[in-house]
């Protein structure tokens, strides 16, 4: 009965949070989780569950302003960090990360509510073993916009999708088409190396609110040829627009280069 599972440990409406030098094993749901807080430094945690427990979410972020996560360590069933609506001025940097789900902005928008999320920044972190590497995932029908990402000097090691952006995001069997979605504008992926499993990038992005502004620089990502393994070496790309700054591996030719018609992103709708 997940709904009634407990999160670990949870702070909520705090200011100038400091978590530092604790083990937390084996949560119930979430391990760590922060809503509605600003001023949060996580550093030297270790965060420690099954790859195959559900929804064990390692540090979760919600509503939350001017955090800072480092040195740490985290393997669980879910999330590694997850970071949802409301969240800006994240600095997430030497994190060890897997197994688990990687480091994921979202899933936003769900039951078409508004969803914001800025200033995220990622960096220095190692993935083994992970499902995504780091990801933005939104729900059909939402509204609101995702800006200023950037991931940077990140290692994939038997990563399945390294990178991945998807606005058709569903945790059940079916979900209901609807034309409006979170925008997703300004992300930048740099140094981001290593191996995958099944697919390096995946860019699934709305027709009615295309992704903008991608960049991507210094992209080596190389299959891991291993017989269990059924890896789909091509890139995939939907509506997805912006830049290649270097040549990649292997090449992402299927982005869009410049901006989406009509500039759909900056719409009044999407502001938040």
């Amino acid at each position: 009965m997940p709904q009634i599972k407990p999160t670990a440990l949870r702070f909520y409406g705090s200011s100038n949070v400091r978590v530092t030098g604790i083990s937390i094993i084996n949560s119930p749901q979430c391990h760590l989780k922060f809503d509605s807080c600003q001023g949060v430094m996580v550093h030297n945690l270790t965060i420690s569950s099954p790859e195959n427990s559900p929804n064990t979410d390692g540090i979760h972020l919600q509503n939350s302003k001017d955090v800072s996560i480092h040195h740490t360590d985290l393997a669980c069933g879910d999330d590694c960090i997850s970071i949802q609506t409301g969240c800006s001025d994240v600095n997430i940097h030497n994190v060890n990360c897997g197994p688990g789900h990687g480091i994921s902005i979202g899933g936003l928008g769900r039951y078409n509510t508004k969803a914001c999320v800025s200033n995220i920044t990622v960096r220095d972190v190692n993935m083994f073993k992970t499902m995504t590497g780091v990801r933005i995932k939104t729900w059909q029908g939402g509204s609101g916009l995702v800006q200023g990402i950037r991931f940077s000097n990140i290692h994939m090691s038997e990563v399945q999708t390294p990178i991945m952006i998807d606005q058709f995001y569903c945790d059940k069997t079916s979900c209901t088409n609807q034309s409006s979605a979170v925008a997703v504008s300004g992300v930048q992926y740099e140094n981001i190396r290593g191996t995958f499993t099944f697919k390096p990038a995946h860019f699934a992005c709305s027709d009615s609110s295309p992704c903008s502004e991608i960049t991507l620089t210094g992209i080596q990502l190389r299959p891991l040829t291993v017989p269990q393994y059924h890896i789909c070496s091509s890139p995939f790309c939907w509506q997805a627009f912006g830049e290649l700054y270097t040549p990649t591996i292997p090449p992402i030719s299927c982005l869009q280069l410049g901006k989406p018609a009509g500039n759909r992103v900056l719409s009044d709708h999407d502001q938040c």
